[in-house]
């Protein structure tokens, strides 16, 4: 068998191992918000930068348009936030945070520090280098998709 194809070998399946353990370790974080991952991602995002379009929204989380429907359903339904038309041109769409989702916020100003404790066997330069390559990666996959 070739060593290309062994799935020791693989990065990405690396990569697809700890996109899920993130995931479980944000789950309990996350349970008093009553909120998902990619949802705290799009509030995180609304936090920084309240009342942008869906398409600001969407370039700022690299979340799917189809996923990112579903997400501002989910959080409008709680009364994390509302979607409306933008004043000046009415085939704009803006999400804005309601009351009940800028207090959210304060709920939410633990969860990265309780994240960081979970990776106590990395020194802060590690995390550093780790989101610099990650960046760099990343980076790479966006050049090369059309």
């Amino acid at each position: 068998m070739s060593e290309l194809l062994k799935l020791e070998n693989q990065l990405c399946h690396r990569f697809y191992t700890l996109s899920n353990a993130f995931t479980r370790a944000y789950r309990p974080l996350l349970k008093a918000l009553d909120i998902t991952y990619p949802q705290y991602v799009t509030l995180m995002a609304l936090w920084e930068s309240d009342n942008i379009t869906i398409a600001e929204l969407l370039d700022r989380t690299s979340i799917d348009g189809g996923a990112m429907s579903l997400i501002l359903k989910k959080l409008e339904d709680k009364t994390y936030l509302r979607v409306v038309k933008d004043e000046q041109d009415k085939r704009v769409k803006r999400v804005c945070l309601t009351n009940t989702g800028k207090q959210k916020k304060h709920v939410a100003e633990d969860v990265p520090m309780q994240m960081l404790c979970k990776l106590q066997g990395m020194t802060r330069e590690e995390s550093e280098t780790l989101r610099t390559l990650l960046d760099k990666l990343s980076g790479c996959f966006s050049q090369s998709t059309p």
